[in-house]
């Protein structure tokens, strides 16, 4: 009866952990797991030590999740070269990841993964799921306004704020949003509108060595590059890359490859793609404002 009854309390707590740890961690598959780690815990508690379940659940899931992201940053940090896209081969649905992580945002999903595992915490945890500082602190190891301090500096590396320097920002944010709707939806037409007819795409060495050509000139020939590219992965989203406005492809919110892109008078003069995963991991990030 007790572990029927706690199993029917976790599974209505499960699609709100579920979404917490997919937006701490960027990955399904890593989420299904904290999850399943989250009720491992509680089948083995006492109960009555617990007065608030969602709460004890919210800590416990949080507490599993900065663990693994300090995990990744190891990774990370012993191997740059290593492929920026992750694989499982796990049961997830790669459709049911894509679907999520387009409702979340792959933008924000690849600008969370560039904060450090505390500011990712706090700032998830705060400004998506409203948890309280004081709640937060202990979770980080901080004071409440040392974590309150952590959750605006995550916020201002989020929103990019500081780091704009594009003066036409929102005419240039236009001319993209047109360039991936003509790309997506194969308007050849619509596409050399946009583009200079000088202009240059440049792919960079890990590009070429997967196979991409390393520079392509005319507008004619880099409209038929876009539309290809964009029919194989429609996962594009714009961004901010070093206060510019660029484009992303992330599929499944995991980060594949930027695109940098040069506008001029409304048009497309260059374009230059970054694959390179320890170019990637320097440069600034931030997700655009509606």
């Amino acid at each position: 009866m007790r572990d029927t009854q706690l199993a029917t309390q976790f599974e209505a707590e499960r699609p709100r952990l579920r979404a917490m740890a997919y937006r701490m961690l960027g990955s399904l598959a890593e989420a299904e797991d904290a999850v399943q780690e989250v009720w491992l815990h509680l089948f083995r508690s006492d109960m009555s030590t617990i007065s608030n379940l969602g709460g004890w659940l919210t800590t416990v899931v949080a507490r599993v999740c900065l663990n693994m992201l300090h995990a990744r940053t190891s990774r990370r940090e012993q191997s740059l070269e290593a492929s920026p896209i992750t694989s499982h081969d796990d049961g997830i649905d790669p459709e049911e990841e894509a679907e999520l992580a387009d409702a979340v945002g792959l933008a924000l999903l690849v600008v969370l993964d560039t904060l450090a595992p505390a500011e990712r915490l706090a700032f998830v945890l705060h400004d998506i799921f409203a948890v309280p500082f004081n709640e937060i602190a202990p979770l980080v190891e901080r004071s409440p306004m040392a974590t309150r301090q952590l959750a605006s500096r995550a916020r201002r590396r989020v929103q990019g704020a500081a780091m704009r320097k594009d003066t036409d920002l929102d005419a240039n944010r236009e001319v993209v949003a047109a360039f991936l709707a003509a790309s997506r939806e194969g308007a050849f037409d619509a596409l050399l509108t946009l583009l200079d007819p000088d202009i240059v795409f440049r792919a960079d060495h890990v590009a070429v060595s997967r196979g991409a050509v390393r520079e392509v000139r005319g507008a004619q020939a880099v409209a038929r590059g876009a539309r290809q590219i964009m029919e194989r992965i429609p996962f594009a989203q714009p961004i901010l890359i070093d206060g510019a406005v660029g484009i992303v492809l992330a599929p499944r919110g995991q980060l594949l490859l930027l695109l940098r892109l040069t506008i001029r008078d409304g048009k497309f003069v260059a374009i230059d793609a970054i694959v390179d995963p320890a170019q990637l991991h320097q440069l600034h990030l931030a997700i655009l404002l509606n």
